[in-house]
């Protein structure tokens, strides 16, 4: 089992910055990809970008050039620099760690762009 906690979302204003973390604990060693999903009121679930085991990053088109996610070396904390954020990034962020049987989603943390 793994399990993920998420910390940092908020509000903030247009143009501004925020940094998620999601620190994993549990049987680590059985992830391949951590990443971020978000999930806007009546809207689906979709992709924000991941990073896999060996640093390959992919980033939805909607956040390229704008957010950064990163990990540290231990490869059990992974984390999501959002810059010049846009009310459009208004969403619940969720973490989500796949491992090769299954994958495991944290709880959720709002994020509110907002003037």
């Amino acid at each position: 089992q793994v399990q993920l906690v998420e910390s940092g979302g908020g509000l903030v204003q247009p143009g501004g910055s925020l940094r998620l973390s999601c620190a994993a604990s549990g049987y680590i060693y059985s992830i391949v990809r951590m990443g971020w999903y978000r999930q806007a009121p009546g809207k689906q679930r979709v992709l924000v970008a991941h990073i896999t085991n060996t640093g390959t990053t992919n980033y939805a088109d909607s956040v390229k050039g704008r957010f950064t996610i990163s990990r540290n070396n231990a490869k059990d904390t992974v984390y999501l620099q959002m810059n010049s954020l846009k009310p459009e990034d208004t969403a619940v962020y969720y973490c989500c760690a796949l491992s090769l049987s299954r994958d495991y989603w944290g709880q959720g943390t709002q994020v509110t762009v907002s003037s």
